[in-house]
């Protein structure tokens, strides 16, 4: 979840955006790309009937570019909007391109950043190689796959008070971008296969079915419709607008892929778990009527005022339709065509949509328990011929818990904290190294901060940490939630013991710039530590395609809504993170892993 808000009504309650010194990227040494243009108005109809020819055959889905790289070999750089043009809203799509809105051009590539601060501080590596390769796997994450066109999304907010989760005109073109992830994946995939991949949650915006079904569609490589309502060709013709149905590629076959849990998966725009009035809008016609969710009085989803508003579907540029004060609709609610399919679905009901899937494994990690009972934890083994351990870690809210202004920040009950436990003494005992995907990070902010954790956690995320630190197998927390490309060294309280230290590593958003996913290869050094080495990566789009109308768009959002980012001006952090093993793992690992250069 990641919003950025302005406007003075909310901004003492939405204060989210928080700044982060950052790396600058290496001198732009490549050729300009040519801007993202927006999508072509259909063609004038012939005077004369054209004599016949023969058929062509119409394309169905949209291929990625042909070179394809992550951002060691070169990034994707905002070009500055012009100092003369104006001030735009979010929504004036139409007339970004004349304005120098979302332009870009490729820059050079990021290296490597080695890290030692795990380590004790008189190593420095220097006659250090990497020896074989552990494990080589991708995360994705916070694509908020929307429905735009449905009358309980809240455009309203996004528009109007600077909520970028809200409305954002990238959100036109989210499956279009997730399926040219997928497919870059895949083109990496045959350079250096993975071992897996993962989701780190966010795949939906606000809990819908025909989100979810989107996203696993996407991954499964089947025909997506990314239309709600009734059917929608702004453009005619095939393949010319965002709400034409396309062949997606899928997840090459080969790999399989878990899914980790997020906010926005299971409440209400990320922020509250829908009550009836809510869940009726979803499937119904009229627009949301709500009010300031977050303001001290704790109305929350009580509160009304504002009708939250929808995209138009027929319309170019997804012109935003019945949005605005309730004052202002003197006939009543606005609304739009309903449609069953956007129907709310709760944890569990989401779980088992994953066994509703193509790929591999069936599940996504899930099982049957975890559908019956709602706890959305698990661990997995990547490879059963190495000693590494997945635990993926549902560190979400819980439906029932206290109104606190609201239900996006990390948290554990003493549930799923005292599987946790065990899970971790599991893999110490075993003498495996050890993984933990979450959603929310841990350590990187004040507890009850909006991206933080909250108080009303069973244990907070210092304390947590602190059990964290008495396990010398744990290696990398990683996650998402902030939208942010940011390494943290979680260091060992006993500077004898480096080894008690780890590392989290956080992957930015799919939908909002940079939008890209992480690499993250595992690798057994010469003199048996281990080195990390993530690197991000922008998904290869191709030009004049939908993919890359997304990239154009998600960048003037950026400009337009000053959404802070850190690692500017690509958002891309790569970096070499090396960590002390204990010596009973020195010895276990020091024959095992592929051999580099093999």
């Amino acid at each position: 979840m990641r919003f950025g808000f302005g406007f003075v009504l909310v901004i003492a309650v939405f204060a989210l955006c928080l700044l982060f010194a950052g790396c600058a990227s290496a001198p732009n040494n490549l050729p300009p790309a040519v801007p993202a243009q927006p999508a072509p108005p259909a063609p004038p109809a012939p005077s004369v009937s054209p004599p016949p020819v023969a058929p062509l055959v119409q394309p169905t889905s949209y291929p990625i570019d042909s070179v394809v790289s992550t951002t060691l070999a070169r990034t994707v750089i905002p070009v500055p909007v012009p100092a003369a043009s104006p001030k735009l809203p979010p929504e004036a799509i139409s007339n970004f391109s004349q304005y120098g809105y979302g332009a870009w051009q490729f820059g050079g590539g990021l290296g490597f950043e080695k890290k030692l601060d795990l380590m004790p501080s008189a190593y420095d590596g220097a006659s250090v190689a990497p020896a074989a390769r552990l494990l080589n796997f991708f995360t994705m994450t916070d694509i908020h796959l929307t429905d735009k066109e449905s009358p309980a999304e809240m455009v309203y907010y996004g528009y109007k008070w600077g909520v970028i989760s809200g409305y954002s005109p990238a959100m036109l073109y989210s499956t279009h971008m997730l399926d040219a992830a997928v497919q870059t994946a895949n083109a990496l995939h045959k350079e250096k296969p993975f071992d897996f991949g993962i989701s780190l949650g966010d795949d939906i915006n606000s809990g819908q079915y025909n989100e979810l079904r989107w996203f696993i569609d996407v991954f499964d490589g089947k025909s997506i419709n990314p239309d709600s309502g009734v059917k929608d060709d702004p453009v005619p013709g095939p393949l010319n607008d965002y709400q034409d149905e396309y062949k997606s590629a899928g997840l090459d076959k080969s790999i399989p892929w878990y899914q980790t849990l997020g906010n926005h998966d299971h409440f209400w725009a990320g922020m509250f778990p829908p009550d009836a009035y809510v869940k009726n809008a979803m499937v119904g016609d009229a627009s949301l009527n709500m009010g300031n969710v977050l303001a001290t009085d704790h109305l929350g989803l009580q509160s009304r005022g504002f009708y939250m508003g929808a995209v138009d579907g027929s319309t170019p540029y997804g012109n935003i339709i019945g949005a605005g004060p309730v004052s202002g609709f003197p006939n009543g609610a606005p609304t739009v065509p309903s449609d069953p399919n956007r129907r709310f679905i709760p944890r569990n009901e989401w779980m088992n949509e994953f066994f509703n899937t193509t790929s591999s494994p069936a599940g996504h990690g899930f099982n049957q328990t975890n559908v019956a009972t709602g706890f959305a934890s698990y661990s997995f083994e990547p490879n059963s011929s190495l000693p590494i351990k997945v635990i993926v870690l549902d560190d979400t809210q819980r439906d029932d818990d206290p109104n606190g202004y609201a239900y996006g920040r990390g948290a554990l009950d003493q549930e799923r904290y005292d599987w946790l436990v065990k899970e971790l003494d599991a893999g110490q005992a075993e003498g495996k190294l050890m993984i933990i995907s979450a959603h929310i990070p841990i350590g990187v902010g004040d507890l009850d901060s909006p991206l933080g954790w909250t108080s009303i956690s069973y244990i907070t995320d210092a304390k947590l940490i602190d059990k964290l630190h008495t396990y010398p197998n744990l290696i990398l927390w990683v996650s998402g939630h902030r939208h942010l490309n940011t390494v943290t060294a979680l260091k060992s309280p006993d500077a004898a013991r480096p080894e008690l230290g780890f590392w989290e590593v956080e992957t930015a958003s799919l939908r909002e710039f940079p939008q890209q996913f992480r690499t993250f290869e595992i690798v057994r050094n010469s003199d048996n530590t281990i080195s990390i080495f993530a690197a991000d990566a922008d998904p290869a789009v191709k030009e004049g395609s939908p993919a890359a109308l997304s990239r154009s768009y998600a960048i003037a959002a950026h400009q337009i809504f000053n959404d802070p980012k850190t690692n500017m001006p690509s958002g891309a952090y790569n970096v070499e993170l090396v960590k002390q093993l204990t010596p009973e793992m020195q010895a276990k690992i020091k024959n095992l892993g592929t051999p580099m250069g093999n």
